[in-house]
């Protein structure tokens, strides 16, 4: 099965797309690529996920499509709209939560969210019920007249998203969402990202977590160095890798060599060396551990530590580039 590429029919734009990008590049000086010709179609209601390391391209694909970065190349269009020809009109369809806190420490969590609608043309009336109304659904209510600088990394989030909301944006962009928050925090962010979409929010997140990818986007761009490396749901990613079981071996020698060596154990697909340890991807699990070690140690490596998985996102993104999705 063929793994959707930027040159792949199945990437082309779609018919009910919200968010377009042409061929959008943006060089920074110095001549940094950070964008390279990038072409993206997300769809109405869809969660859509930009995955990639650090550097990859992806805050600054976001900062093109929300107005902040301007393009070097290429179009950003949201819900048709040339958000470089027309950034005031686009700014009233999409909401953005940042990487960092930018909300106003001057102001109440109430008042962030009451002069957020305000900004955006809504009446007092209507902006008060509205910050009401996202303080009750973002379960915020008890902290509405707190300071901002006494909530914690998850509240000050969700403060956040629900500010972006305040205006009933068609197109929701979060930048790295639960970068720095504990687990617990985290999984209360995803509850609400999901009742959002629930909701019918269309929603593109940028993230290097992978279980984030898997547990929230219906489809995933895998981006590195600023170019889309594949695109597709994240069951069909984990597919493409060819192989059902994912083996990480540490041992002492030449891990190249035990990498070639492993290549030859009966099931292997192929193999990899990636964070001081080789990974042999193959299909079937049944008895493989012990089994991997009489193959290893049979060519004189002494096997330290192994484990067993299955393929995951990060798999794709080794496959298709030869090392760490954390790099």
């Amino acid at each position: 099965m063929a793994v959707e590429t930027a040159e792949a029919p199945a990437s082309r734009p779609i018919e009910n797309a919200v968010i377009q990008t042409r061929a959008l590049t943006k060089v920074f000086a110095g001549s940094i690529r950070a964008v390279d010709g990038l072409d993206l179609s997300v769809s109405e209601g869809e969660i859509f996920g930009l995955l990639g390391p650090n550097g990859a391209g992806k805050t600054t694909t976001v900062g093109m499509l929300t107005t902040r970065v301007l393009p070097t190349s290429g179009d950003a269009l949201v819900a048709g709209m040339n958000v470089v020809e027309n950034p005031n009109a686009a700014k009233q369809l999409i909401g953005v939560v940042s990487q960092s806190n930018t909300l106003d420490r001057s102001l109440s969590v109430w008042d962030n969210l009451y002069f957020h609608g305000r900004y955006f043309g809504m009446s007092a009336p209507d902006a008060r019920g509205r910050a009401s109304e996202l303080l009750e659904r973002f379960r915020l209510s008890d902290r509405a007249a707190a300071e901002i600088d006494a909530l914690s990394g998850g509240m000050a989030q969700r403060v956040m998203l629900a500010r972006s909301i305040v205006h009933r944006p068609r197109i929701l962009f979060l930048d790295e969402p639960t970068a720095g928050l504990d687990p617990q925090s985290r999984l209360a962010l995803w509850d609400v990202l999901s009742e959002l979409h629930s909701a019918g929010q269309t929603i593109l997140l940028t993230t290097h977590y992978m279980e984030e990818a898997e547990q929230l986007c219906h489809r995933v761009a895998i981006m590195d160095h600023g170019k889309l490396l594949a695109l597709d749901s994240p069951t069909r990613l984990k597919e493409s890798v060819g192989a059902d079981t994912e083996v990480r071996v540490a041992a002492d020698g030449d891990l190249e060599k035990l990498a070639d060596c492993l290549r030859s154990f009966e099931g292997a697909t192929h193999t990899a060396v990636v964070d001081e340890s080789v990974r042999v991807y193959l299909r079937g699990s049944a008895g493989v551990l012990p089994r991997v070690v009489d193959h290893a140690e049979g060519a004189g490596f002494t096997v330290k530590d192994l484990s067993l998985s299955e393929p995951t996102l990060e798999s794709v993104f080794i496959n298709l580039t030869g090392r760490d999705l954390r790099e």
